[in-house]
This record gives C-alpha cells, structure tokens and sequence, in this order.
C-alpha cells in the first residue's frame, strides 16, 4: 500500500479507534478491575511493523529478552516483506513469527483479523509494542487481549497519541539510540515510577555476524563473477542510491554519479544494488558512467542472504539511511551511510564497519515520531546535498586504506 495512503488511514481511523479502545479500558477496570498478571512471562508477543533495519537495531532487545526470560517463548507480529531478515537473525523458532501482508488493502484485512485470532488463542502474558510511527499496532496490543501491554508514550509531549490503554508506558525520547529505547521496554515490563523503567542506559554491543554455510561464499562469488566477468581482477564498490518508501533520504544522483566516476577512475568495479524497483535510477547511473566496471545489480541478489553474501567479496558499501546500511552491521563489510532527515544518534547501525556521514542542519533531522516519518521538506535536501562528493571520497580512499596526495 502507498505510504501516503497508509498515513491516512493511521490518523483518520486510527485516533478515533484509540480512543474508543481507551474509553472502552476504563469502563472495563471500573467493573471488573485489574487483570490478573503472571508472576513470570511464559509467552512474549513483540509487535515490530517498521522496515527490515529496524529489526537489525532490535536484536539486542532480542537478546535482552531472552537472558532476562529464558523460560518464554518469544513470538512476533511482522510484516510479511519483513520476514527474512528476522530469520537471518535467528532469534525465535519460525513457527513463532506472524505475518501481515501489506501489498493491499484485500490481503491485509483478512491477514488483520487472522492475527487477532490467532494471538487471542495463544494468550499472551506481554506484548511489546515497539512502532513509533503508527496507532494500526498499538490497536493490535490491546486487541491480543495480553494484560502487559508495553509501548511508548508521551506523557507531557504533544503528539504521537496512541491511546491510554497502555499499561506500562515508556517515554519516546528522542535524545536516546532506539535501540536504547528497545532495551528500556524490556526493563519496563516488571518496574513502575513515572516515567517507568528509570534506568541506567545499557552498553549496547553489535549484532553476531551472520554465518554461511561451508563453501557458500565461494559458490556466491564464482557465480557473480561469471555473471559479470569485468570484475574479475577488480576491487569491488557497492552502492545503493535509492531512497526507498522516503525519497527524502537520497544524496543526490548527481552526487552519486559523479561519485561512481572518480571510483571508476581509481580503478575500482562499481555495482549499483537495490530492489527492482531501484533499477531505472541504476540504469541511469551506468549509462552516465558508460564504464564497463560499472554494473547494474538491482534485482539480482534472490534475497537478504545472497546480498549479504555478496557484501563479503566487496570493499566497500556506500549507501543511503535505509536497510543495506543496517543489513552491513551483520558483516565485515566498511560502509558509509548518509543521514539527513534522520539522525545517526538514533538510527545508526551498532557496528564498528558502519560510519555515517552527517550535516547537522537548523532543520534536521525532520523524519520523526512527531510527524509520522512525513517531512515537511519542499524537496531541496540541503542535510544530504552538503554532504560533497569530494568529503565522501576522501572517506572512501581513507577506509579503503589508500592514500592521496593532498
């Protein structure tokens, strides 16, 4: 579904939603009181619809989980499209994942009431919901009929109304790494105060580097470089240019492009990658370059592992804010990511390959909880277009390990 259509129904339907399940909360604790809550979680629910990276910057949550409950089964409520990147990060039996398909609105009504059922049969002792930009999951926790339902709230902030029937409510704070915030979910599920969970932040450590299978790298590697034999011999440079669901994120084409050049020149391979909806800006890339080191890899890799593989037998990877950045923290892989209307201080990968390329403008970030990730830029991204090709070369050259002369 259109991301603009998808904010739409969020505000229309959605507050009004909130509210009557709020009114509806109170009138039932007024007759029949509080719930009974188990001593110890025996089943988890987490509820984690953003985009693919984002389950990346929750896998210490994951992991913080699972040392605090060990006895609990997790299980979570996803996007279908979303699916394998949890299970590249292998952190709950397959069976425990429920998806929603999101294509339309034909498929995802049924998929809703599918997962109301189904997380109402399994009788949840938590929910977390972890959505910052959304009401549709926050109408999910309460409708799982769980009696521990954790999410964000904003207490003395304006915005971002989800409801009241939240049990254990957590602060947003926009100051805090979101993976921070994930873990603080955690802490929130057996504390009280207000704001609840006043802890000390945790020592936030990268994800585990995702494992092949013997001879898989290799096998991936002999057949990309007999599908593109001009990069036999070469150093290889990966580059994502798309802005994805937020345009607004992307450096410039032009920038790109004259980025691709001077690699080009240096004696590097290019490939372009991405989804195959990111192929005509690729095309238009290459055909600027007119370089036969310059591929095109948009829809070629046949999932998140063959890309991940790929990552493996390149250099480097330069990339917009979006997934291949945060997909690189479960590698070696040295990547540059570009922020703008989003800020590393919140979304940066948890890896010490990731190096973020930042302007700090009067105006950024502007994608924020606030705001349902919907920028009132006209358009002109000066945070990203400040960032020169030239500064991003010298950082190039420099994790590449070469030297220039000044």
């Amino acid at each position: 579904m259109n991301i603009d259509f998808q904010r739409a129904v969020d505000r229309i339907a959605g507050v009004p939603i909130c509210g009557l399940l709020s009114w509806f909360e109170r009138f039932k604790r007024a007759l029949f009181g509080a719930p009974v809550v188990a001593a110890q979680p025996k089943r988890i629910l987490i509820i984690l619809l953003s985009e693919m990276g984002s389950l990346v910057l929750a896998q210490p949550m994951f992991a913080k989980l699972k040392q605090r409950y060990p006895d609990a089964a997790l299980h979570i409520l996803m996007f279908a499209k979303n699916r394998e990147v949890l299970d590249l990060l292998d952190v709950m039996p397959r069976e425990h994942v429920i998806t929603l398909n999101d294509k339309s609105l034909g498929q995802f009504i049924p998929d809703i009431l599918n997962a109301i059922r189904l997380m109402r049969s399994l009788q949840f002792d938590v929910v977390i919901d972890c959505e910052l930009f959304t009401r549709v999951s926050s109408i999910f926790a309460y409708l799982s009929g769980t009696p521990i339902r954790v999410g964000f709230y904003p207490y003395t902030q304006e915005g971002l109304y989800r409801g009241s029937f939240i049990t254990h409510p957590v602060m947003y704070n926009p100051y805090r790494h979101l993976s921070q915030q994930f873990m603080t979910m955690v802490a929130a599920i057996e504390s009280s105060g207000t704001p609840i969970a006043k802890g000390a932040l945790v020592e936030l450590s990268a994800p585990p580097l995702l494992q092949f299978a013997e001879g898989e790298l290799q096998q991936v590697g002999e057949k990309l470089r007999a599908d593109f034999p001009v990069l036999v011999g070469k150093k290889l440079v990966l580059v994502y240019p798309d802005g994805g669901l937020l345009p607004i994120r992307a450096w410039p084409p032009e920038y790109y492009k004259q980025l691709c050049d001077a690699l080009l020149k240096d004696g590097y391979a290019v490939a372009l990658i991405g989804l195959p909806d990111a192929k005509p800006l690729a095309q238009e890339i290459v055909k600027h370059c007119a370089h036969e080191s310059c591929i095109d890899l948009t829809g070629y890799t046949k999932s998140v592992r063959h890309l991940l593989a790929i990552f493996n037998h390149a250099e480097l990877l330069i990339t917009n804010d979006g997934g291949p950045g945060q997909f690189s923290a479960l590698t070696r892989l040295p990547t540059l990511v570009f922020f703008g209307p989003e800020t590393p201080a919140l979304y940066s990968p948890l890896a010490p390959n990731i190096h973020c390329l930042y302007t700090a403008l009067s105006c950024s970030p502007c994608l924020t909880a606030y705001n349902h990730r919907n920028s009132p830029c006209d358009g002109n991204n000066q945070c990203l277009k400040q960032i020169t090709p030239e500064q991003v070369l010298a950082k190039t050259h420099e994790l590449l390990g070469e030297e220039r002369a000044a």
